[in-house]
């Protein structure tokens, strides 16, 4: 960031208050080397701006700062939210959960943060050691907590951490609840953050708790007979150095795998992620060593987590041998097939079942649903959402399964949030279900799209920095807004969805309808004659537009399959030329 004058004098002001005594000796040290450099480059980006716990809760660099993961910044987000229990929950015993992985300091953030919560009078159930996200969203619900929190920051690279915080439900926060603790957090001051432990009110949660969770994850699984016949299917897992070490090979043993093949390297639990530059699942990078060993024994299917074992990443051989990793759409699109697939043959379905999608999300998966007679809703980006429509629903409907393409899905609902425990589980009773039909995962994929109609998804964002950045986003917006495309690919434009208005218009016929979302978003997305969905979204966190193609297409045959893929490739590409991308 530069240094102008009036920014520099702010930040050196803003500085000057760590160096009093409410700060460590040590915090206070690493303030003034910064003050004592020449170049005051970190310096203001450790202090131009207060880190913001949003909706997500808080996210950043860790080090001395106020817009640096640290002691203080986790203890203010804390602190706030102690103090919006203690008056949600007046005259009531409240309880939380804490959760950690395996980035370094999360065990800090998480020790710190117990004894703020005790310190204010609240019961506290503290992971013994690093465990999964979703295991900390169950405990919340088994314990029956009022809020759980839980420090990492998902796949970001190591330099990052986070603090997600939950709800009573075990899903992370929304409305109304996520702005007000906002507004209590923005209260508390560095003097106001109690760290005086009450170690009578904090209790540690162990093996007992994972084994009433992987217990609950044993009955993910639809076709246990399927399992044993193919107990000895070649599973390659990877936690990538973080916390699904712990409980996804237990999860694939409880299902009744017996030969899962770990990756050594990448079972080594660290916050430095040593044999990759960003510990995402998405990217072929931090899947390569795994799709190695797949390669090597010949493996039915490659999977991995990313560090706090929300996300998950299958990777399967394609047809000339190679593995391959999926993308987020194919993975929840194989979830879902299988589930209704085999409920159906199980007459399981009694016509009160429900799946959840994102918005952005393929609309195959709406497509499944609507053939097989499922009732289906879509959701702004985020679990929470997802969550928020099984808690509507609870004890009416059946909530069988729901995704995103961020190589996210839940597959039962004791979990709240992405859950690669129970997916990684399922995704090998998939594997092994092809294999029981004489199938490769890819090519059940292609069966899938021979079934229900091909569609290729492609995300692209454009990272615009700063406030100039910042102008220029708002401006596209507004200019799609006002100057919609008349057609897209060779096909016209049908449907502009606005969800910053709720409307959906029909530019062919002129007819304007209500969209059914509790609240607003910035997003836009067009749909053609043809099938083609383009969705536009503002990241909220970062200087970056989002786009995320979809392109429907007809698929006869396997044999068909690759020359299909590389004319949706080709449209999609001639779209984003279109679109000046």
């Amino acid at each position: 960031m530069a240094a102008n004058s009036d920014v520099l004098e702010m930040v050196i002001s803003k500085a000057q208050t760590w160096l009093s005594d409410v700060y460590d000796a040590d915090t206070r040290k690493d303030v003034q080397r910064m003050m004592d450099q020449d170049d005051k480059t970190e310096l203001i980006d450790s202090f131009y701006r207060d880190l913001e716990f949003g909706t997500g809760g808080l996210r950043g660099i860790m080090g001395a700062g106020c817009n640096r993961m640290n002691i203080y910044t986790v203890g203010a987000a804390t602190q706030g939210l102690s103090n919006y229990l203690k008056k949600e929950f007046a005259g009531k015993e409240i309880k939380v959960a804490i959760g950690y992985d395996c980035r370094n300091n999360s065990r800090l953030f998480a020790e710190k943060s117990a004894d703020i919560f005790s310190a204010n009078g609240i019961k506290v159930y503290l992971f013994e050691d690093l465990r999964p996200t979703p295991e900390l969203s169950y405990a919340i619900r088994e314990l029956g907590c009022q809020s759980g929190i839980i420090l990492t920051a998902s796949h970001n690279p190591k330099e990052y951490n986070g603090y997600k915080a939950y709800w009573t439900d075990g899903s992370q926060i929304v409305g109304p609840h996520d702005k007000n603790i906002i507004t209590e957090v923005q209260k508390v001051k560095a003097e106001d953050i109690q760290f005086d432990k009450n170690e009578a009110l904090i209790e540690i949660l162990g093996e007992e708790m994972d084994n009433k969770f992987l217990a609950k994850v044993k009955t993910v699984s639809i076709a246990p007979e399927i399992v044993a016949k193919h107990k000895d299917l070649k599973i390659v897992y990877t936690p990538i150095h973080g916390t699904g070490v712990k409980l996804i090979p237990a999860a694939l043993r409880a299902f009744g795998f017996e030969n899962i093949i770990n990756v050594p390297e990448q079972d080594v639990v660290s916050g430095d992620f040593p044999t990759v530059v960003s510990p995402n699942p998405e990217e072929t990078a931090a899947m390569e060593m795994a799709m190695k060993k797949g390669a090597e024994i010949d493996a039915d299917v490659v999977l991995a987590s990313d560090p706090d074992a929300d996300r998950l990443g299958v990777a399967v051989k394609n047809d000339k041998g190679e593995f391959v990793i999926i993308n987020g759409n194919q993975t929840a699109l194989l979830f879902i097939y299988y589930i209704i697939t085999k409920m159906k043959e199980s007459n399981a379905l009694k016509g009160n079942e429900f799946i959840v999608k994102t918005i952005v999300s393929t609309e195959k998966i709406a497509d499944i649903a609507r053939v097989n007679g499922i009732e289906y809703f879509d959701v702004f980006t985020g679990f929470k959402y997802i969550a928020e429509i099984i808690r509507d629903l609870e004890g009416q409907k059946k909530y069988i399964g729901g995704g995103e393409e961020s190589f996210g899905f839940m597959p039962a609902d004791f979990v709240r949030d992405k859950d690669a425990v129970s997916s990684c589980a399922l995704m090998g009773e998939i594997a092994a279900w092809a294999k029981d039909q004489g199938k490769s995962l890819y090519e059940l994929i292609q069966d899938l799209y021979l079934e229900y109609g091909y569609s290729k998804e492609k995300m692209k964002y454009i990272v615009r920095p700063g406030k100039t950045g910042a102008d220029e986003i708002k401006q596209m917006m507004v200019n799609f807004r006002a100057n919609p495309p008349k057609e897209l690919g060779g096909s016209k434009l049908k449907i502009v969805k606005d969800y910053a208005d709720l409307s959906e218009k029909n530019v062919l016929t002129g007819d304007v309808k209500k969209i059914d979302q509790k609240i607003t978003a910035n997003v836009l997305q067009f749909f053609t004659e043809d099938g083609t969905k383009i969705s536009v979204r503002p990241s909220g966190t970062e200087p970056k537009i989002k786009f995320y193609f979809e392109v429907a297409a007809k698929l006869s045959s396997r044999a068909e399959y690759d020359a299909v893929e590389k004319a949706a490739e080709d449209k999609i590409d001639a779209i984003m030329a279109e679109l000046d991308l």
